[in-house]
Order: structure tokens, then sequence, then C-alpha cells
């Protein structure tokens, strides 16, 4: 039976829905979209056989499940890196990079062209939003306004940094020399080099655009989001730089119908995607089960003391919807109830839902009893002698002296019906026939009641004093 679906259980499926369109919008093109599809995959294999109670398998998949998931984490740290940058909504406020000039477009373009005609072999990185520092290393630091005579310069054949990349940002050529991450995609044409497949691997990872120039063709192309386009002209080059590199501020917004109804097929399938997963998950949505619960109190006034509480638990039948939850029967609940308002006397106290935190996917129905009955008494304090609990008699040759204890009295502390009873605490028991003069005996003592607090940690000293001190 399909449950009811709640408001609640909609916006949980767009929700979801939305974050992974981002998720496949930000890895499409790359080699984690396919472990991510798969990991996908094995979800839902996995709750599936949950759900149709295939223990063996379901637990198998379990423990693969968290072994895949550090694994993940150590492969594709630096996408992952990069999508949460793209996720941070502050990171447009707090970039200060600038735009790249669109006035140098042209430059840039016909520089590129005239040294693809001489099948002169170049990599030029066109920062985007996003921080390159961590993609490309080993670069050397030039910071030099860009001219057609510092490109064709770097580029030239048997120049120190004719192999690697250069990156031009805010307006600069700010690094040379710089080795990019190669792509693994299997799909490649045999005929991209290295230069491709560097171009390849940093637009995967990153939003920079990457122009890249074959020195066995003497083609151009651009490189953005893991795809190649082949450039004919400068004008075309520097019509897809200026489309690409301007500011967003600059660029025309989409309307928020343009948004919705883009890339519709994607979204249908993750949509479907996420309400058959939101169906595994709510099977066993209304299954009812009574759970015992230990009552806790908190805020007992200073000035009372707890004699009973009845009961001391309570039965609650709890609601589940989702076989995400755990069993309620292996959840560690307490019904925390508000005793600030108790009183000297007996006192009733109702047991409301609120008062047991129950996790995310589970409902409160009924509580029985709805209420604990609590008997308080005021708490107060007593002074009372020490008895000393002994055992035999004293040896004739110290029959002069007596059996002392120290303190001589204690302070006890408790219900008042109790403490009134109280005349006197009794030590553990003591053989004064053992007893030596000049020793000193430590012996506990014994409470009258559990209820009744002695005020004093350390033990009594007993000795043995002559009959004329005092």
């Amino acid at each position: 039976m399909i449950p009811t679906i709640r408001i609640q259980d909609i916006a949980d499926i767009l929700i979801m829905t939305f974050l992974l369109y981002q998720l496949y919008s930000w890895f499409r093109g790359t080699r984690a979209i396919q472990v991510l599809l798969g990991l996908g995959f094995v979800t839902m294999i996995f709750f599936a056989t949950r759900s149709l109670d295939l223990y063996m398998t379901s637990w198998v998949l379990q423990e693969l499940g968290t072994v895949l998931i550090v694994l993940i984490i150590v492969v594709f740290q630096t996408e992952i890196r990069q999508a949460l940058y793209r996720f941070s909504l502050l990171r447009h406020m707090l970039d200060t990079r600038q735009e790249t000039r669109h006035s140098q477009f042209q430059d840039i373009a016909e520089t590129l062209f005239r040294m693809a005609a001489h099948k002169t072999g170049a990599l030029i990185v066109f920062q985007g939003n996003e921080s390159l520092h961590d993609l490309m290393t080993n670069g050397v630091a030039i910071n030099g306004e860009i001219s057609p005579q510092l490109l064709e310069s770097i580029f030239y054949q048997g120049a120190p940094f004719h192999d690697g990349a250069a990156l031009i940002c805010d307006g600069k050529i700010e690094k040379a020399s710089c080795h990019l991450p190669l792509s693994v995609n299997p799909d490649l044409p045999q005929y991209m080099g290295t230069r491709h497949r560097a171009a390849l691997g940093l637009s995967e990872r990153s939003d920079a655009v990457v122009v890249v120039i074959s020195e066995e063709r003497g083609d151009v192309s651009l490189v953005t989001a893991g795809t190649f386009h082949s450039m004919a002209t400068p004008s075309e080059l520097i019509a897809a730089l200026d489309g690409l590199l301007r500011s967003e501020t600059e660029r025309p917004r989409a309307s928020l119908r343009q948004r919705f109804f883009s890339n519709m097929l994607p979204k249908a399938f993750l949509l479907l995607g996420v309400c058959v997963f939101w169906v595994l998950i709510t099977t066993r949505q209304g299954q009812i089960t009574s759970v015992v619960v230990p009552v806790q109190l908190r805020g007992i006034p200073e000035n009372l003391i707890l004699i009973r509480t009845m009961p001391e638990d309570v039965t609650v039948q709890i609601k589940t919807l989702s076989s995400l939850t755990p069993p309620p029967s292996k959840l560690d609940l307490t019904a925390e109830l508000d005793a600030s308002k108790l009183i000297d006397g007996s006192n009733s106290i109702r047991v409301n839902h609120s008062d047991i935190s129950s996790p995310a996917g589970m409902i409160i129905t009924s509580i029985s009893p709805t209420a604990v009955r609590i008997t308080a008494e005021k708490k107060v304090r007593k002074k009372v002698p020490v008895k000393i609990s002994v055992r035999g008699r004293l040896p004739t040759r110290i029959a002069s002296y007596r059996v002392a204890s120290e303190p001589t009295a204690i302070e006890i502390e408790g219900p008042a019906s109790q403490v009134a009873q109280v005349s006197s605490v009794s030590t553990e028991e003591i053989d004064i026939g053992r007893l030596k003069t000049g020793n000193e005996y430590r012996r506990n003592l014994r409470l009258p009641d559990k209820q009744i607090t002695v005020l004093r940690e350390s033990p009594i000293i007993i000795r043995l004093l002559p009959l004329s001190r005092r």
C-alpha cells in the first residue's frame, strides 16, 4: 500500500530532486558522474532488498556502501571541493576578481590563429569564477600585460615555457608553464595528444575556459565543461570568449520558465528516481509499535526531595513513517517531565507527546497512562550524635579507657518525616577487644535510610581515651 502523501513529502521530493540535479550539472561529463550513477543504482538495490527482507544481501550492500563512501571521498576529493565551492551562495559576493577585459580578446584571438597558421602548439587557460589554485601546478609567475609578443614568446618552439599552459586572470598573464590534470575520458580520439587531454581535464573539474592549439594539425579548439568546440575564425573565438567570460551581471538572465523547462529529460528522470526512492523508504508507513519508556524528572526544586513516582515508566505507541528509521524498540527513549512546580505532598504531572523526543520519521500516537503521581517532601537537615557499634569487651588492663569517636555528631539531610525519626547514626561494627591505646581506627557510617544522606564524606575516627578526658 502506498502511504499517504503529505505536503512535507512533496517538499522533500522536490528538494532532493533539485539537489541531485545540481550534482548532475556539476559532475556532468566527468568520470565522477559515472561513479555517482553506479552508487545511486546500488543504493536503490539496497533499499529494495531491505524492503523484501533479503537480510544477507542488504547487510552486504550496507557494509559495502560504507567503504565506497570513504573511497569516493578520497578519490574524488578535488571534484567534491569544486562542487562545494559552486554550491556556496556567497562566492559571488566574496569574489573580488575582475573579469578579463573584452578588448583583449581580439588581440588574443588574432595572435592564436597566427600561431596556429605556423603550427605552434599552445594551451591558454582563462580563469572563471572558481579558483584554480589546487588544479594548476608548477607554474612560473609572470604577471605581465597581455600582448601578442608575450604570447608568442611563451609558446615559441623550443622556449622554456613551450610545453606548459598559460593562465590568464584579471586581465594579465598570471602564470606560464603550468601543469594541468589530465582527463581520463576513454572516448577521446587517438589523435588528441597531451595538450587536449590537459585542456579537457581542467574543464571537467572547474568552470575555466581553455583554448588549445594543435601542433600537428594547426587547428584551434575551445574547451569548456568537458566539451570541445572547434574555432574556425578569430571572430568566432572572440564571440565564444565574450559569451563565456563576461560578468554575471552582463549575461542575459534566463526567465524562470526557461530555467524550469530546460534539460527536461534529466530532470524528469531524477524526479522519477526520487519518487521511487521515496516509495521504497516509506513502504512501512503506518506500522505501530508499543514501547515502554522510563520517566525522568527535571527541574526538581532544591527544597524538596522525591519519595515516590507512580508509575516509573509509561507505555508509548509509536507510528513509523519510514523504513530508514531504526525499530522503536532499539531507541533509547525517555519521558522527561518538568517537575519545577512540585509542592510538598502529592502531585500529578501530565505526560505530553512533547515530553518524549522521537526521531524524524516517527509519530507518537498515544501514551498510557497519561499522568504520573509524584510524592515529595520538604528537604531538612538535622545534627545527630554518632553511635559507635561495638562487639566484645575492653581488656582488664585498659578498663580505665573509653571508646570515643571524632566527630561526636554529624549532620544528615533527607525527607522531613524520615529525618525526624533518626536519633543517631551508627558506625560499622568494631571489636573493642582488639583496640590499642594511641591508635586510630576508621569506620564508615551506616545510613539509616536510602533517602537520608550523611553530609560527611570521610570515615569516623575511633580512639581509646582515658575516662578522665572529656
